[in-house]
């Protein structure tokens, strides 16, 4: 099953930093998904084996959707205090979650790990 827009982008914003180039179109993102520039507040959180790995949250809608879940992603995996920065192995193994904040509640999203979604992608359990 393909990742959803805001996920994938949470992925992308932290592999920028991981491999220290920017790989993100945002004026692509922004002209095939014109939801991506209202003004919402995220949050990110990280996981590795179900444990909180770090956490970065909008509490008052200050950016755009892309440029919050980016700001939130690359927080929440580089700078959450709680926590070291993530390793590319960590990264690998990682959910990300997304939370939106929105008049009618919150909207949750989680992404599996990417080393378990290809083990299963290739038949195989890690």
């Amino acid at each position: 099953m393909p990742r959803s827009v805001l996920l994938q982008l949470a992925r992308d914003s932290i592999q920028e930093v991981l491999e220290a180039k920017r790989t993100i179109n945002k004026a692509a993102l922004l002209r095939k998904h014109p939801l991506l520039n209202q003004m919402i507040a995220t949050t990110v959180n990280i996981y590795i084996d179900n444990k909180l790995r770090g956490s970065s949250k909008t509490k008052i809608p200050s950016f755009t959707l892309l440029e919050d879940i980016i700001r939130n992603a690359k927080i929440s995996a580089f700078e959450d205090k709680s926590f070291t920065p993530i390793s590319t192995s960590e990264y690998l193994s990682c959910e990300i979650e997304i939370l939106i904040t929105t008049p009618d509640g919150v909207i949750s999203e989680k992404d599996p790990s990417i080393l378990k979604t290809t083990s299963y992608s290739l038949g195989k359990d890690i």
